[in-house]
């Protein structure tokens, strides 16, 4: 059918309006943040205001926000802005996931000379300063009239208050909170070259000085975020060291009467507590630095009506110097007093490494397991460690020369079956079954083969994403070598590898004993409610295991866990005089807890499948056996457990890398506590991916290695068994043989 030309160029009209409104189609913004309760109605009130229908909004939890954008922004998928706090600066700059904000931040605003100060690297803009954040002093006004002029008078204060109550509730052992001790030392944590300087008398004296409270009973030990809320909310503590997030948690309390204050002085030195000053800031993706729209928003959310709301609303510090606090806000008035006084923390990228060296000298310290002086030295050496510089560059020659070694072989291989004669016949025979498998090719290339072979490239390569290099096999020889310390030092891989063996043999022993033991019980028929009891002990399988790891830790909490409950109350009950077992103080108590908490958790799997594997054994068998006078015992050892077996080992092998690779419970019960000694491999290489710095092609080693480990351990367990059931049959074989030979 012809067409005419004036018909041809409506529909060339057509198709090319069609695409310029959508090309004129802006796609909307994305902005991602961590807030909740009144900050997250906040920032959505003011996203409503300035950008409706324009933004999407996505609120992501804390902990896991730093991980979140660097896996999405690189791909193009991440927001265009995001709130987050100005001290990851530094280290989002190094990983390319912020820009300079550029028209964003209104030169001719008042903004604070700190919050402005702690937002520019370099002497350029990479965020926007939203609000100021710092710990102060909550009073519980109840217990106590009077705020304590210096942090010693808690100890007297101790004697006044019931037995049950604390003076004082902090995170003692979180580097942040410490942090206002050490200002008043005079010590820090960063100095201006980027070096640990948590390290030295002053550092020493603020450590002395908490180890005393503890000691004294003024402060709890092991106290987390958690504790310290819960503790001030049910009156079992008379101040508390807190920022405004506490009173977010503590609005339903309607009992509770409190007011905040200014942090004491330190009595050894005459100087003020000084703590930690965090400016919440807009930073840009470099997607989104580019779009206008963007910056426009950046502008509109840092302006002194959108801070204003934000102080009427969620009662957070303006980083403004023009906006006016709620009048009579005596909330608001304190904490702006006490963010004057506070240290900004530093933005560079050497922050980000000083967390964990420091939490663990602080532990380690606080409970005794070292002195001052070798906790902070270790502290000092493991900074070192993690910001030791690169491996030099490697050439990749030799890795080009195996590629394609492999190539060839494989192509000589291709050649070899295309000459000969039957090849093409059996390919043709054998097409229709390919198509059958084709879908379940594709699923496992994409899911298992390509993750591997990404993983193992990974593992090349060391740097972040500023300063990628190929250092060919560096990283194994790094980690084989224990980073040229002892072979056996903490945290190396022999010592990791050794603790993970234990833990996966120790756990599968009673995985397998339990559930076998239940399962054998429970398949009895003369057993009443047994449906109900199997229903009963799914549960702990069935829970989610983060869920049920939290559980666990909480119950072996030194204070106040249910393990110490039940202590106490065989003490009022016998009369004994147990104490409180401190569980994470130890490698033997904390490996127990773990070892608790994943035996509760896989035991179930084990008595499933036995389940199953025994309505396999015939009841003819069991019959006989009893006939032929053989006990319980017997038939349990000779019979039953014999003809289970090969359902058993699939299961035992599965449970025996689930188990090897078991990170929830690590990380979640013990933490690793003491000092790293109960970290496994999987743990140890999730902090050298996400908590140093972000090593990933170290992390991708860590592993390749685990690979390489379980492949082999699998590989040699199916050669035993393969060898172990050709020696049973060799007998049966034989006499077949016999008896074939002597046929005429």
């Amino acid at each position: 059918m012809k067409r005419s030309p004036r018909f041809v160029a409506a529909i060339v009209a057509l198709v090319a309006a069609m695409l310029c409104a959508t090309s004129a189609i802006a796609a909307p913004m994305r902005l991602w943040h961590a807030y909740r309760g009144e900050e997250q109605r906040a920032l959505e009130t003011l996203v409503k205001q300035y950008a409706p229908g324009e933004v999407e909004l996505l609120a992501l939890p804390y902990d896991a926000f730093g991980s979140k954008l660097a896996a999405a922004i690189p791909l193009g998928d991440g927001p265009d802005l995001f709130i987050d706090a100005h001290e990851r600066l530094g280290d989002y700059r190094a990983r390319r996931l912020v820009a300079p904000v550029g028209d964003a931040l209104d030169e001719a605003a008042p903004f604070s000379a700190p919050a402005l100060q702690a937002v520019q690297l370099d002497g350029q803009a990479f965020a926007v300063p939203l609000s100021q954040k710092c710990v102060a002093l909550y009073v519980n006004t109840d217990l106590v009239r009077d705020d304590p002029r210096e942090l010693e008078d808690l100890v007297a204060l101790r004697a006044t208050l019931p037995k049950d109550v604390f003076p004082l509730a902090y995170e003692a052992q979180g580097a942040y909170a410490h942090a206002a001790i050490l200002a008043a030392f005079g010590g820090q944590l960063l100095d201006a070259s980027d070096q640990l300087a948590f390290v030295g008398p002053a550092a020493e004296r603020s450590v002395e000085l908490v180890r005393g409270l503890l000691d004294q009973r003024v402060v709890p030990e092991d106290a987390d975020g958690s504790l310290v809320t819960n503790l001030f909310r049910s009156g079992k503590a008379a101040f508390a060291i807190s920022g405004p997030w506490l009173a977010a948690d503590l609005g339903s309390a309607k009992e509770l009467h409190y007011r905040v204050a200014l942090l004491p002085r330190i009595r050894a030195t005459g100087q003020l507590m000084r703590p930690l000053l965090t400016v919440e800031s807009v930073m840009m993706s470099p997607k989104g630095a580019a779009r206008a729209e963007v910056r426009a928003l950046a502008r509109k959310l840092a302006s002194a009506e959108a801070a204003s709301l934000r102080a009427r609303v969620a009662r957070t510090l303006p980083a403004r110097g023009d906006v006016e606090l709620p009048s009579g806000d005596r909330f608001l008035g304190t904490f702006a007093a006490q963010a004057a006084l506070a240290i900004p923390m530093p933005s560079s990228r050497a922050m980000r490494a000083t967390w964990e060296p420091v939490n663990r000298a602080l532990r380690k310290v606080l409970r005794r397991d070292a002195t001052a002086e070798v906790a902070l030295a270790e502290a000092k050496r493991r900074f070192d460690d993690v910001r030791r510089p690169l491996p030099p560059p490697a050439s990749p020659a030799p890795l080009a020369v195996l590629i394609g070694l492999g190539a060839l072989v494989g192509a000589f291989q291709l050649v070899r079956s295309a000459r000969d004669a039957d090849y093409g016949a059996a390919l043709r025979r054998s097409l229709p079954a390919y198509r059958y498998v084709l879908h379940a090719v594709i699923a496992i290339g994409v899911l298992v083969m390509l993750p591997l072979t990404i993983g193992a490239g990974t593992s090349l390569f060391a740097g972040g994403a500023g300063d990628t290099r190929y250092v060919g096999i560096a990283n194994f020889v790094s980690i084989l070598t224990a980073r040229g310390g002892s072979l056996l030092s903490s945290g190396s891989f022999y010592l990791v590898l050794a603790v993970t063996c234990v833990w996966t043999v120790v756990n599968l022993f009673f995985h397998v004993t339990i559930g076998v033991a239940l399962a054998l019980v429970l398949s009895r028929p003369i057993m009443r409610l047994r449906a109900m009891y199997r229903v009963l002990l799914i549960i702990p399988w069935a829970v989610p295991s983060y869920v049920t790891a939290l559980a666990w830790k909480g119950m072996f909490h030194r204070q106040f866990g249910a393990v110490t409950g039940v202590i106490l109350g065989l003490n009022d009950l016998l009369g004994t005089h147990l104490e409180p077992i401190a569980w994470f103080s130890s490698f033997t108590t904390a490996f127990t807890a773990n070892v608790a908490t994943n035996v509760w958790l896989g035991f179930p799997f084990m008595m499933v499948v036995t389940l199953g594997a025994l309505t396999g054994v015939p009841e003819e068998v069991l019959e006989a056996a009893e006939v032929d006078g053989a006990t319980r015992w017997q038939r349990l050892r000779l019979v039953t457990l014999p003809m289970i077996r090969p359902t058993l080992m699939p299961s035992i092998t599965l449970g025996a890398i689930w188990t090897f690779n078991m990170f929830n419970v690590v990380f979640l019960v013990s933490g690793g506590d003491p000092d790293g000694t109960t970290d496994i491999l999987v743990s140890e290489a999730y902090r050298w991916a996400f908590t140093r710095e972000a090593q990933y092609g170290y992390a991708a080693a860590y592993s390749v290695l685990i690979f390489l480990l379980l492949s082999g351990a699998t590989r040699l367990s199916e050669w035993r068994r393969s060898a172990r059931e050709a020696r049973e049959r060799a007998p049966v074989d034989a006499a077949a043989g016999a008896a074939t030979a002597g046929v005429p």
